[in-house]
């Protein structure tokens, strides 16, 4: 059983920087392939990163490649997503996810957070 808590969403001006962390309880973190989704208000919850338990592989969505930076930390049971240069087309609800294998993170997560919101004001 993993459990994941998001932290730092909040409010920030087009242009903006962001860093989102996940902290995961339980021992096997460095097991599990992570993965950050959003999901804006009346759309799908879209896949944005994800990350390999080592860490070497990484995916980005097309709308966010070259400003978002998925990064992890096993020592520290956490995930972290760097948000730069911030459009208004990022405001929603990010969710940390963690699966047991890469492709399963990205398709199908075995758990889930309780999302943080993020808002960029354009």
């Amino acid at each position: 059983q993993v459990q994941l808590i998001e932290s730092g969403g909040g409010l920030v001006q087009a242009g903006g920087s962001l860093r989102l962390s996940c902290a995961a309880s339980g021992r096997t973190f460095s097991s599990y392939a992570m993965g950050w989704f959003r999901q804006a208000p009346g759309k799908e919850r879209d896949l944005v990163a994800a990350v390999s338990w080592t860490g070497v592989n990484t995916y980005y969505a097309d709308s966010v490649k070259g400003r978002f930076t998925i990064s992890r930390d096993n020592a520290k049971n956490t995930v972290y997503l760097q948000m730069n240069s911030l459009k208004a087309e990022d405001t929603a609800v990010y969710y940390c996810a963690a699966g047991d294998s890469y492709r399963r993170v990205k398709l199908t997560p075995d758990y889930w957070g309780q999302g943080t919101q993020v808002t960029v004001s354009s």
